[in-house]
């Protein structure tokens, strides 16, 4: 927290942002005051568990500070660099190598970082405050600014609780995510006055007050296509994987079952033996009975020798989970899917773990979703491949025993619709229909209706999708998920498949690496033969870690979500219409229509401003 005005920090205002957060860091704290600056941390025990790892961490005789949420994965390697520069070290951890690195480099210093970070320098010798975010925002920043002081925080509940700004809602937010489940696509929040720093950004705040924020790196600084781009994403995600184990303490993996995160437990297993370390990596899973995918586990256990505890949890207990969920969150969730990974959490940590690997990433670098294969097919007649394209989509047809004109017809209109939405009147026409689309929301008050914005759309071929599904959609709203459930057990979440190198391999390959025929991902396959059970890699579909919350408001959770819809106070909420909404329920129930989807964004925004008012 900064003070302007000459003013000097309220520590009792500091203490309370910093206990708001408490469950982000229940090992340790510090509070740091700096002539106008304030520096509060919470501390969680992951690398230097002595005290020597404290924060707010000081050097330079004192003149420069920093409070470092996050891991730089390769602080070994840095801290070598760093030695035969002339720097000294008193930890072993991470932080002091970050410290001494913008010591030595500046703020030129993140380029250097493979991890990922939300930091804050106090630099007195210039008077500014110096930060980042990671490249991907997996570490959460977030900015409150006010005529008389300027405060970051890892969580907005810890913003909220300093009292520099009220708990009002941001009411263009609220209005697009109720429309159409936009969430986490730009840098503003939920809450008037709160704004994320962007991902793979830099800040500088001097004591005036004067902000500037720039951008220093994008999935558009790709390296030069590998002539065996199986064999060199290979080596590069064993080289991930070897980072992304550093630990002081036990590490575990939440495995689906997926191509994805029998990767990451294959690879975990390899980087253990090849440390020496003894018994089984902790693996700990959840599968809902109407998507088994125990097959796959168990051939992934068999290989591995992973112990695996399995989450057992009622679509009951996953919808009494929702408001810790939301406080957890502090704004609404796209699914019900965070839930599972909320109570999953919360098992890994009942049994000691501090740290869990996940598979986050890996669809939206490498090709996971099925809507890419329509890109896949755009950027092949962009490059007039008609060949390769008639190919491609004579198998895809046959595969799905679908009619191939159709297909072919499909992919046409497709791409001239791309090339009409470069022309104005095309996109006023556009936004015209998606007026007219919102009229049909009688279930929102016109106020709501009327506040929403028309939503961007990325581009037709497969780069644009897979750079707006990192920077746009939905990766930040899965990096939001993976971190506030993480943290709201006191457990750090890592995810190997977004260090940067891998990033930039897949960027750089032709969309064949990414898709080919009907298999998705297809580098990674390729790049995992003999290394995960040759089930797992073939296998063609996808789940994750599916619910059936469609098929449950139909079932178990009707009259839990019907107590929600029929209380008076979320008829009087005034955002939306209470008696259409359970109207929606009741017809989704009779199987109608399915609008599950719309049930549950009204439910979590009733739960969500019940509590703001609180």
């Amino acid at each position: 927290m900064l003070m302007l005005g000459g003013g000097v920090p309220d520590t009792a205002r500091v203490t309370r942002m910093t206990d708001a957060i408490r469950h982000r860091g229940p090992d340790d704290s510090g509070i740091l005051v700096e002539g106008p600056v304030a520096l509060g941390f919470r501390r969680l025990s992951i690398l230097d568990l002595s005290p020597n790892g404290h924060q707010p961490m000081q050097a330079a005789e004192g003149q420069v500070s920093v409070v470092f949420n996050g891991e730089i994965y390769n602080y070994v390697e840095l801290r070598q660099q760093l030695v035969a520069l002339g720097h000294s070290f008193r930890s072993s951890g991470d932080t002091e190598v970050l410290l001494h690195a913008y010591l030595q480099w500046g703020k030129d210093c993140v380029r250097r970082f493979n991890g990922m970070w939300a930091f804050v320098i106090h630099d007195q010798r210039s008077g500014t405050l110096f930060g980042s975010r990671d490249r991907f925002g997996i570490k959460p920043l977030f900015r409150c600014t006010t005529p008389g002081a300027v405060a970051f925080a890892s969580e907005i509940k810890a913003i909220l609780a300093g009292g520099l700004v009220r708990a009002q809602p941001q009411t263009t937010k609220v209005a697009n995510y109720l429309v159409d489940n936009r969430l986490d696509d730009g840098e503003d929040t939920f809450f008037q006055g709160i704004v994320n720093v962007p991902a793979a950004h830099c800040f500088e705040l001097d004591h005036a007050g004067h902000y500037r924020q720039w951008c220093y790196w994008s999935v558009d600084e790709t390296v030069s296509a590998p002539a065996d781009p199986a064999q060199a994403f290979a080596d590069l995600f064993e080289d991930a994987m070897r980072l992304h184990m550093r630990s002081d303490v036990p590490v575990a993996v939440h495995l689906s079952g997926g191509l994805d995160s029998t990767a990451i437990v294959c690879a975990s297993v390899r980087v253990r033996s090849a440390a020496g370390a003894s018994g089984a990596l902790a693996a700990f899973c959840y599968m809902d009975p109407r998507f088994d995918e125990r097959v796959y586990i168990d051939a992934t256990l068999q290989q591995t020798g992973a112990a695996m505890t399995a989450l057992q949890c009622t679509p009951r207990q996953l919808w009494d989970t929702l408001p810790m969920a939301l406080r957890a969150h502090d704004e609404p969730l796209h699914s019900m899917t965070p839930l599972v990974g909320y109570q999953l959490m919360k098992l890994t940590a009942q049994h000691g773990i501090k740290v869990v690997l996940n598979g986050q990433g890996a669809d939206e670098t490498l090709g996971g979703y099925g809507s890419y294969f329509q890109n896949y097919w755009q950027s092949l007649l962009d490059q007039g491949a008609l060949g390769s394209l008639w190919s491609e989509l004579k198998t895809w047809s046959g595969a799905n025993k679908a009619a191939m004109m159709p297909t072919v017809l499909g992919v046409l209109r497709r791409h001239v619709q791309a090339a009409l939405r470069r022309v104005p009147q095309y996109r006023r026409l556009s936004q015209a229909r998606w007026r007219r689309h919102l009229d049909e929301l009688d279930w929102l008050a016109p106020a709501v209706r009327e506040g929403a914005t028309p939503p961007d759309f990325p581009g037709h071929d497969l780069d644009s999708a897979l750079a707006w599904s990192v920077q746009r959609d939905p990766l930040p709203t899965y990096l939001r998920v993976e971190d506030r459930n993480a943290m709201a057990h006191s457990i750090e979440g890592r995810v190997p498949f977004l260090d940067h190198r891998l990033v930039s391999l897949a960027f750089s390959l032709a969309p064949d690496w990414h898709l080919r025929g009907t298999l998705n991902k297809f580098v990674l396959r390729e790049s995992m033969r003999g290394r995960i059970p040759e089930l797992v890699r073939a296998r063609g579909d996808k789940m994750g870690f599916p619910t059936a919350a469609s098929e449950w408001l139909r079932d178990e959770l009707y009259e839990p979500a019907r107590e929600i819809v029929n209380d008076p106070a979320f008829r009087a909420s005034g955002a939306v219409d209470g008696a259409c909404v359970a109207r929606m329920l009741d017809v989704h129930r009779a199987g109608s229509a399915d609008h599950s989807a719309a049930v549950l964004r009204a439910v979590q925004w009733f739960l969500w401003q019940r509590d703001l008012a609180a």
